[in-house]
């Protein structure tokens, strides 16, 4: 492999932003499904919020991105925060489920404006020598923030939810300081063409069967099961879990300290783990993601995506096991779906991104989080419905279950089309 280029500072800054960004947003959303408990909605409407959210948040960037590629990313990046802001102190003053609705519908506006963004910066500073290893660090610096966003609200919902959603909107607040002051427009070559234009162009590209095809198969058969796990695992842990013996668990493992901070006595004075503290996947991403990248990048995009959501099966497998089992098991059903997503999601963005001209970042990106949406879109409307279905029979488990017989015919469809249709052609520079 030849030498690889340097990562310019306007890199870092992206990635900087993206931590406090992941802090915020993820700090918010997965303590939600508790936090609908705690005011008393049931999982039937903690799935419609879900879908809101996840649909805006996730097809708002078809928009932006090509905003961002006509009239820049800081531009754009500041017109994100001013949504931002306001939207996540609203939680404060809303409690109807109506206003809770709204409310997240303007949080994942404000989101999505920003997602293509910082991904979008990545691309135009790498090149064919560091793109993987880019999108690697890029994607750790997402799972800094996921990690400490949801514990730190964690914490702080034990004291008050809304000093929660106080510490979020401070995080953008932030966001806005760095990037007003040390964001650099990168060098690319700037759109000059009409938003019509843009939007024909998009269009154009949708109008290729195979890549729309592609799209709605990573939507249906990666990014739905991808995103039922974010949205159930917190509620699932706190609700289905014996969290006093995962809380022991912990202690043993690293010490009263630490199993103290992800943790709360409650009424009873017992101790119990708090279930958003240990639900996502940040925490093994922070590790090993840049090496799992600097393995990753030996091999093709696509067998590699593949081999990621068997992983992931696996430990959708497992924590629906730790239920009837040892409560231990959902330990090693995150670390395998983490180990899933490692290698899944960051190269199959990746791969979009570079089977796309760079001066058209943003509108290939824009396009990927269609397939990002979709899946989202249909994760609360289908799964966490379920999840209260299964919950009813006492079987909550079986959520876990079927989630990994999805993934695994997912594996086999997204290969079948590509043994069929052929894989697309990587852009060289």
């Amino acid at each position: 492999m030849s030498k690889r280029t340097p990562f310019p500072f306007v890199f870092w800054i992206a990635n900087m932003v993206e931590i406090l960004e992941r802090f915020a947003y993820y700090g918010i959303y997965m303590g939600f499904g508790i936090y609908m408990e705690y005011l008393g909605y049931t999982r039937g409407q903690l799935g419609v919020v879900q879908s809101i959210f996840l649909l805006f948040s996730y097809v708002v960037p078809v928009f932006s991105g090509t905003f961002a590629d006509r009239y820049g990313f800081k531009k754009v990046l500041i017109v994100s925060y001013l949504a931002y802001l306001p939207s996540i102190l609203l939680l404060i003053l809303t409690k109807s489920f109506s206003g809770i609705a709204l409310t997240m519908l303007s949080i994942g506006l404000a989101a999505g404006i920003f997602k293509p963004l910082i991904s979008g910066t990545v691309r135009v500073t790498t090149d064919k020598t560091n793109k993987t290893l880019g999108f690697g660090i890029f994607y750790a610096m997402v799972n800094v923030g996921a990690s400490f966003g949801p514990i730190v609200a964690g914490r702080l919902r034990a004291v008050s939810w809304n000093t929660a959603f106080m510490t979020a909107a401070g995080a953008v607040a932030l966001m806005f300081v760095i990037t007003l002051l040390f964001y650099k427009e990168p060098e690319r070559e700037m759109e000059g063409v009409t938003l019509k234009q843009k939007f024909q162009d998009m269009g154009t590209a949708l109008s290729d069967i195979k890549f729309a095809v592609f799209l709605i198969l990573l939507g249906v058969f990666f990014w739905l099961p991808f995103w039922a796990f974010f949205n159930l695992l917190a509620v699932y842990i706190d609700g289905n879990l014996d969290t006093a013996r995962l809380y022991m668990n912990i202690r043993s493992a690293l010490g009263t300290g630490v199993a103290d901070f992800l943790s709360r006595v409650d009424e009873t004075g017992t101790r119990r783990l708090l279930g958003e503290t240990i639900a996502h996947t940040g925490f093994v991403i922070m590790i090993f993601q840049i090496l799992v990248s600097r393995i990753a990048e030996k091999f093709k995009a696509m067998p590699a995506f593949l081999s990621g959501l068997i992983v992931a099966t696996a430990g959708f497998a497992f924590i629906g096991l730790a239920r009837t089992h040892t409560p231990a098991w959902v330990f090693l059903g995150i670390l395998l779906f983490a180990v899933g997503e490692m290698v899944s999601s960051p190269r199959i963005q990746e791969y979009i991104t570079w089977i796309a001209p760079k001066e058209k970042a943003g509108l290939y990106m824009g396009s990927n989080f269609l397939a990002i949406g979709l899946g989202g879109a249909l994760s609360g409307v289908t799964y966490t419905t379920l999840y209260g279905h299964f919950g009813k029979i006492a079987h909550p488990e079986y959520i876990w279950y079927m989630m990994a017989v999805h993934t695994l015919l997912g594996m086999f469809m997204i290969w079948g089309f590509t043994k069929l249709m052929g894989e697309f052609v990587e852009q060289e520079e």
